[in-house]
């Protein structure tokens, strides 16, 4: 035992400040996200009917996201933003076609699974040379897209059991 400043009273140092009364239980999962985030000023704003419509924690629509990374899973990934639901491929050359190259950003929008909840924008080079050269998309491409993410979409949904309000 160690005693400094002439001081009668002495504290056992255990594992008091460990228990279930300490404070920790109150905050426990807030930062694993079982609480959705850092809880501010004491509001908790998990809400269930987002998990619900398929937002489980994520910015935007968990069923348009899931849907958008199955649909453009032939292109391989440069980045995905859960929270501002932005995905942007990399550079594609389909096989047999090794003078052009797609590159594809889809934006999902809002926390609702709705059909203009996602955009897609398709970009095309053609390679001229010894340099890849812009090109022109035919506009139907990024619609036929955006068709085939809501329909997964819907997809997803129905394989979750989750009913539409």
């Amino acid at each position: 035992m160690l005693g400094a400043c002439s001081s009668d009273r002495v504290r056992d140092v255990g594992r008091d400040e460990y228990t279930a009364g300490s404070g920790r239980e109150r905050v426990r999962g807030r930062l694993t996200g079982q609480d959705d985030g850092i809880v501010l000023f004491g509001t908790s704003r998990n809400r269930p009917e987002d998990n619900a419509a398929g937002g489980s924690g994520l910015g935007v629509n968990a069923y348009l996201w899931r849907a958008t990374l199955d649909t453009l899973a032939f292109m391989p990934l440069a980045s995905a933003d859960p929270f501002g639901g932005v995905i942007i491929t990399d550079w594609y050359s389909p096989p047999g076609a090794g003078a052009e190259r797609f590159k594809a950003t889809a934006y999902v929008m809002g926390r609702q699974l709705r059909s203009d909840g996602v955009r897609i924008s398709i970009f095309r080079q053609v390679r001229q040379g010894q340099a890849w050269v812009d090109a022109v998309v035919a506009p139907a491409t990024g619609a036929e897209l955006e068709d085939r993410v809501l329909a997964r979409a819907r997809e997803l949904r129905s394989q979750s059991g989750v009913a539409t309000r």
